[in-house]
């Protein structure tokens, strides 16, 4: 008996792409109620978003891409989607209506860059203050400050935090616990926000003479930590070094 050759045909559902290019003109965005549609921005990026869109608008950012879902209908409302490297804005107008048509994804597309800018770090030149200074106030900010307020910094890039979960050998003397947040660099430069929380029922006056380490610059956020349990038990330091912080800290004990 001859075998049987059978030709098996599969067919992929193919998922289109609205692909838009950014020109520092606001994108108009449509949603329909009930269904999410996302937005590839090919970037890390914060939201930030007016209060009149409260309750109306799932609004979250993951993975280089923006995942919008609206639950009532609204008119045309801008967003800002800023750039957690570069500070840079990226503006969008979401409207949502009803309507039960699948939507496309979005992908937003850029200017392509020249040699000269794609991969050349830019130097801080257009301030007169210390560069230590600069990157200090840009952590505070994109931890503290409402996303309209936080200045852009040129050349800032996010950095890896190579770094144990908690850090003991940073202020030994003191009875607080504390976990690297994050770190922003410019060239070799870095800043890295740490969180420092109270475990006594004591208040605490923090010096910055009492810190372990090989630091260029270190600022608080508040001077004193209140006791335990209160809403002032918590703040965040700021190391500036050069190159990773890890190289300026003590090693943490071994286990």
């Amino acid at each position: 008996m001859r075998p049987v050759l059978f030709a098996l045909l599969f067919s992929f559902p193919v998922v289109a792409t609205e692909v838009v290019q950014w020109e520092n003109i606001p994108l108009p965005v449509t949603l329909h109620i009930g269904q999410e549609r996302i937005v590839d921005v090919g970037k890390a990026v914060r939201i930030g978003y007016p209060a009149t869109l409260e309750g109306k608008v799932r609004l979250q950012s993951a993975g280089g891409k923006v995942f919008l879902l609206a639950n009532t209908a609204f008119p045309a409302t801008r967003i800002q989607l800023r750039d957690t490297g570069s500070g840079e804005l990226i503006l969008l107008d979401i409207q949502a209506v009803k309507n039960a048509t699948p939507l496309e994804p979005v992908q937003i597309s850029y200017s392509p860059q020249t040699p000269a800018t794609a991969k050349t770090p830019v130097p801080v030149t257009t301030s007169t203050e210390p560069l230590p200074v600069l990157l200090v106030r840009y952590a505070a900010q994109n931890l503290y400050a409402p996303l309209r307020t936080v200045e852009a910094l040129p050349g800032v890039t996010p950095a890896p935090v190579r770094l144990a979960k908690r850090i003991t050998t940073l202020l030994p003397q003191q009875p607080v616990t504390a976990i690297p947040l994050a770190s922003w660099q410019v060239n070799a430069t870095t800043v890295t926000a740490i969180r420092l929380q109270n475990q006594s029922g004591q208040r605490i006056t923090l010096d910055p003479r009492e810190l372990q380490g090989q630091f260029t610059a270190a600022a608080f956020q508040h001077g004193w930590l209140g006791p335990r349990g209160l809403a002032e038990d918590t703040t965040v330091v700021y190391l500036v070094t050069e190159g990773p912080v890890s190289r300026a800290l003590l090693p943490e004990p071994k286990p």
